[in-house]
């Protein structure tokens, strides 16, 4: 009988999108017509450089988002691909708190359930935190699916990338927290038959060493 080959690994890079004029004070939640300031779309043209020190990447996916897709494009024109939309990387619906100044989300008495046990918060009228666990995770499964072996460059938002990184660490939803994803930074993570292996989390710096040596 003969022996059943293990998938190749599959290389994903999480990217956050760049800076908008509201990162850091609002919380958007999955709200469109938010698109990258200056400085966010540098930072978009850097991380596509960044990127481009590595061999290959076979597909860029974004969510469906402005900032999102403004990030996305420098690093799929770079390597003459087109960005795909996925779903799945959207951000949190944040329901009624979209739109919500963070320094007003932080007084309110549920923002320590959102810090400290995230995994039993629904944003009110939204969506769960386990809810946008189980949504990221089945993204990233459908993606390796798609492209075993392959580099593929995700471009989604903080807390999605947040919770893949707590995956790949084997670290409870409830610690996801701790994680820091910084604007344009690269998440990496490798796929493959057995556990995830988390290469580089919020890196900002050179990704050459990525590179298959």
């Amino acid at each position: 009988m003969p022996t059943r080959r293990p998938p190749r690994p599959t290389l994903l890079l999480l990217v956050r999108h760049g800076l908008t004029p509201t990162t850091g004070r609002v919380l958007p939640g999955q709200a469109r017509g938010l698109s990258l300031s200056d400085k966010g779309r540098s930072q978009a043209e850097a991380v596509a450089e960044r990127i481009a020190s590595l061999p290959k990447v076979d597909a860029v996916y974004s969510s469906p988002l402005e900032r999102t897709k403004e990030t996305a494009a420098p690093i799929a024109r770079a390597r003459g691909l087109r960005v795909r939309a996925e779903r799945g990387l959207l951000d949190c619906d944040a329901g009624s708190w979209t739109g919500m100044a963070l320094k007003q989300a932080a007084k309110k008495p549920e923002w320590k359930t959102v810090q400290q046990h995230p995994s039993g918060f629904r944003f009110p009228g939204g969506e769960s935190i386990l809810e946008m666990q189980a949504r990221v995770m089945s993204a990233l499964t459908r993606l390796r699916a798609t492209h075993p072996g392959g580099t593929v460059v995700a471009v989604s938002h903080a807390d999605p990338i947040k919770v893949a990184a707590a995956d790949a660490l084997g670290t409870s939803l409830d610690l996801f927290q701790r994680i820091v994803i910084s604007p344009c930074s690269v998440t990496a993570i490798l796929y493959s038959d057995g556990w995830p292996l988390a290469l580089t989390v919020n890196s900002v710096g050179d990704l050459s060493a990525l590179a298959p040596s």
